[in-house]
C-alpha cells in the first residue's frame, strides 16, 4: 500500500518509515510531485492537519496523512499552541520561540503544559480519520540540553528529572507525542490491512 506523508521535514519522514515498516510505501510530498506550500489556516492544530492531508489528497488522488502539532502551555490559557513555530514570529525561530515562552512565563508558578500532535489519515473523500498523541510535562524555568529541536530545551516531561533536548533521538521517540500519535496511526492501518 503507497501512502504519501504530507511532510517536507526529513527527520520526520525517516522516524515514521521505521514505525511504519515494510508493510506500507512511504512518500514524499517530491515524491508524488508536490513541491508548494501546503495550507495551515484553519486556526486549529486538528483543523490544519486535516486541511493539509485533504489538500494533497484532492490534488493527487493518493492516500495520505499529515500530522500538526504545537505545545499548550495552561497558565498561558493554551498559547503557543497552533502559532508554536512562530509564536515569536514569522520568521519560525527556535531560539527566538524559547525565550519569548521563558518571558512570558517569568512570575508563573503553574509550569504544567503539554505537546499535542494530531495525524490526519484521508483516504477518500468521506473516509477521514484522525490520531491525537499527547505527552505532559512542565516549562523550566531555563534551558537544558542541546538535543531535539522547538521547544524541548524547556520542556520537562511529567515523572522525568531531564528536558526533552537532554535525550537522545531515540529516547524522545520512545515517549514523545508524535511517536504516540503515530503509534494509533499504524495499528488503524495494520488493523485495516488485515480486513481487506
Amino acid at each position: 500500500m503507497e501512502i504519501c506523508f504530507a511532510t517536507n521535514n526529513k527527520n520526520k519522514l525517516h522516524e515514521v518509515k521505521a514505525l511504519l515498516g515494510n508493510e506500507f510505501h512511504i512518500l514524499s510530498l517530491a515524491e508524488i510531485g508536490c513541491h508548494e506550500e501546503l495550507p495551515e489556516t484553519t486556526g486549529t492544530i486538528a483543523g490544519n492537519s486535516r486541511q493539509k492531508a485533504e489538500y494533497v489528497f484532492s490534488r493527487y488522488g493518493i492516500t495520505c496523512f499529515a500530522d500538526d502539532s504545537g505545545l499548550q502551555v495552561n497558565a498561558l490559557q493554551g498559547a503557543p499552541g497552533v502559532d508554536s513555530a512562530f509564536y515569536a514570529g514569522p520568521q519560525k525561530n527556535d531560539q527566538d520561540n524559547v525565550a519569548l515562552l521563558l518571558r512570558n512565563m517569568q512570575h508563573v508558578a503553574d509550569r504544567s503544559a503539554n505537546f499535542i500532535t494530531i495525524i490526519t489519515l484521508v483516504k477518500g473523500t468521506n473516509d477521514v480519520s484522525q490520531f491525537e498523541g499527547i505527552l505532559n510535562g512542565e516549562i523550566t524555568r531555563q534551558t537544558c540540553g542541546t538535543n531535539g529541536f522547538g521547544y524541548d530545551p524547556v520542556f520537562r516531561p511529567a515523572g522525568l528529572s531531564i528536558n526533552l533536548a537532554e535525550m537522545s533521538r531515540e529516547e524522545k521517540n520512545k515517549i514523545s507525542h508524535r511517536a504516540k500519535a503515530v503509534e494509533k496511526l499504524v495499528r488503524f492501518l495494520i488493523g485495516h490491512q488485515t480486513n481487506q
